[in-house]
């Protein structure tokens, strides 16, 4: 079983570095449709219930933190992290460490100021329980304490108070040590959340200055969740990144039965952001040694950009708000784009590289193989989009063009850098060549289509059903499964694109190639949303797109292939959730009439205890394997099958890791997976239920 482990490691930090952390029976619901009749019932002023003090937190949880599992238990591990990061970044402090401990238990500290611990004028108590106990409190707020801040402002520590089974605060500050603690006690059958246990009390003298912070997650709202290390450290290294000269350090204590393995690890960056792009490099062949760094200030805001370009072909921007990663994009993004194309093209005229008569080239052109991070620091921060992953602030953008527009037109003109510069116009200037010619391949095919009709899309079998939110695609590896997952769908919803072969690495091709490819085009022509930069998510046909594989080198290739193409150009459909790996058993079971199915070697070995040596086993080697009855009733029904849905938390750390992974550095790789590879470990999916 060990090639099998291999390759399900191959898929978890291949392809699922693109984080999986759902897997569970997905059912048809919406498919099957139905109606309720309710009934009519008094409804009285006493039927309204009002929520006091931070019970609001703990009835509405998905609120405040996203959701009860391990991301939502991480998120009340950032809000008290960006608190500790906001004082020191702000000036009062260098140093925040994080210590892991024993019983799923998590201690934040900091060198800065401490919490003020005198009495808040209007609510009578200690600045400590204020921050703790009252939503929307804080010192970030009137902007006189904090010039840029992250987090909730002010809500951030007060849930996770609410949120956990007992919380300590020490605080150190004019010499003295004061500590408060908080509990989460049932009374009377209902769980009263986040109150004093112990008010602040002075404990004792200190020389040292700061605020420490212990508490435990709520096992009654996140159940056996644990925080992880890798995880915790990664957010760490990247937060280090955008606060340059801030020392981070993280430490496992955790026994090694508890999980922890005294990992120590120390995170501080003089080059700031600069430093961060050549870590995000690392595997690629870049154009030039040094990345392009400017920084600019004005009044209460500031921007710094770090810009590296490699031989690849896709873009890949990284931006921030205080802190705060805004993978959406916004009006910072906006600004520092328009910038870039208006200062390369000057360049690029001035330096007689483009010809009068030639025209401008596009932003498009400049950015392909960049690697950059834009990070801005402002006040009354205006975020946008459902997951409020976006900047709005609209006055963003001009101040960004012009600050950066300044700033790298005169980097560009000192002596070390021209060389820099006129790689980049070269390489743009190659990509607007693709551009032509990728265009006049879509032109080609948009007729070929006309002519051969819109529904012939390579051996796709459509489904009946137009309601695209309903609808699913199976991605399926080869002929012979792609005629089983035929016979065996339920054709009202769920349509079949069989591969003739292996998808193109498209890590390592130009756009015109990639178009080229006959799988990677029936795909965008299946899917109907085009790609970037003209991908459009309103007109996806399906709601679900499965990739259904092997449990072998060829299906990880595939699913690894598959996926590195979606994130490159077709990134919504990972972030808003629309991407699942099919997870096909390994093996069957059968005694008498009893019919069991199995997807790992665990969960095989407990059901030979269960059913007996008597209990014939069939190990499945491919999908084509089974017959559509089986296959219908393990992979595709809605009601029985499991699927893992493939997200992205870091865009950044799953941008690194597929460019090692799928690059052509094979040094690079070899180091990666010698450093994290756990051949040892199937997988750490997360299980839980998705109607």
């Amino acid at each position: 079983m060990l090639f099998y482990r291999k390759m399900l490691w191959y898929n978890h930090f291949i392809i699922l570095y693109l984080c999986p952390r759902t897997r569970g029976a997905v059912r048809r619901g919406a498919a099957e449709g139905g109606s309720f009749m309710a009934q009519e019932q008094a409804y009285k002023a006493s039927d309204i219930r009002v929520l006091e003090g931070l019970d609001a937190v703990r009835k509405r949880p998905g609120m405040y933190i996203g959701t009860t599992g391990s991301k939502g238990m991480h998120h009340i591990l950032w809000e008290i992290i960006d608190n500790c990061v906001d004082e020191v970044a702000n000036g009062f402090g260098d140093t925040v460490t994080i210590e892991l401990l024993d019983g799923n238990i998590a201690r934040v500290s900091d060198n800065g100021r401490g919490i003020p611990v005198d009495k808040h004028p209007k609510l009578k108590i200690s600045g400590v329980e204020v921050v703790f106990t009252q939503l929307h409190a804080g010192a970030k707020f009137d902007n006189g304490q904090y010039a840029y801040s992250g987090g909730l402002h002010g809500v951030g520590a007060s849930v996770t108070n609410a949120l956990s089974e007992w919380l300590t605060v020490e605080v150190k500050r004019d010499g003295n040590l004061y500590r408060a603690e908080f509990w989460s006690p049932q009374v009377g059958g209902k769980i009263k959340s986040g109150v004093v246990k112990t008010p602040l009390t002075l404990v004792g003298k200190t020389k040292a200055k700061g605020t420490t912070v212990t508490f435990k997650p709520d096992e009654r709202v996140f159940g056996k969740e644990e925080f992880k290390y890798d995880e915790v450290t990664e957010r760490m290294r990247e937060v280090a990144y955008l606060n340059r000269g801030v020392t981070i350090v993280v430490q496992d204590d955790r026994l090694p039965l508890g999980g922890g393995d005294f990992r120590r690890d120390v995170f501080c960056y003089k080059g700031g952001i600069a430093d961060y792009v050549q870590y995000l490099n690392e595997g690629r062949t870049v154009l030039y040694d040094k990345p392009l760094y400017v920084e600019a200030k004005e009044d209460k805001f500031e921007v710094a950009v770090a810009i590296q370009h490699t031989d690849g072909y896709t873009e890949s921007i990284h931006s921030y708000v205080n802190n705060i990663p805004t993978p959406e994009g916004g009006t910072h993004e906006v600004g520092f784009k328009s910038a870039v194309t208006k200062v390369f093209n000057e360049f690029a005229r001035k330096n007689n590289i483009l010809k009068e008569k030639q025209a401008n080239l596009l932003g498009e052109d400049f950015r392909e193989g960049m690697v950059a991070v834009i990070t801005v620091r402002m006040q009354n921060v205006q975020f946008e989009g459902q997951t409020k992953g976006r900047l709005g602030n609209p006055e963003v953008k001009s101040k960004v063009e012009n600050l950066v527009t300044e700033k790298l037109e005169a980097l560009i003109g000192m002596r070390g850098f021209k060389s820099a510069a006129e790689k980049i116009v070269g390489k743009a200037m190659g990509a607007a060549k693709s551009r032509e010619a990728a265009k006049r391949a879509k032109d080609i095919a948009r007729q070929q289509n006309k002519l051969n009709g819109s529904n012939l899309i390579g051996k796709l079998s459509s489904c009946t059903g137009r309601n695209a939110s309903v609808n699913e695609l199976f991605i399926v590896e080869g002929d012979s499964a792609g005629g089983s997952a035929k016979q065996a769908r339920d054709r009202s919803f769920q349509a079949i694109l069989p591969l003739r072969g292996k998808p193109l690495n498209v890590e390592k091709a130009p756009l015109e190639k990639i178009l080229a490819n006959e799988e990677i085009s029936t795909i965008i022509s299946a899917l109907g949303t085009g790609i970037e930069p003209d991908f459009d998510i309103d007109d996806l046909k399906y709601d679900k797109v499965i990739i259904l594989a092997d449990a072998d080198q060829d299906g990880a290739h595939i699913r690894a292939l598959l996926l590195t193409f979606f994130f490159r150009y077709m990134r919504p459909l990972i972030t808003e959730g629309h991407v699942y790996i099919g997870m096909p058993p390994l093996y069957k079971m059968q005694k008498k009439d009893e019919v069991r199915y199995f997807y790992d070697d665990a969960a095989l070995e407990e059901g030979r205890k269960e059913m007996g040596k008597a209990a014939l086993l069939q190990r499945f080697k491919g999908l084509g394997e089974m017959n559509p009855e089986q296959l219908w009733d393990t992979t595709m029904d809605p009601a029985h099958r499991a699927l893992t849905r493939v997200t992205v938390e870091d865009a950044a750390a799953a941008d690194k890791r597929i460019s090692i992974l799928m690059g052509d550095d094979s040094t690079v790789r070899k180091e990666y997976i010698y450093k994290y590879a756990d051949f040892n470990r199937v997988d750490d999916f997360a299980v839980s239920e998705e109607n």
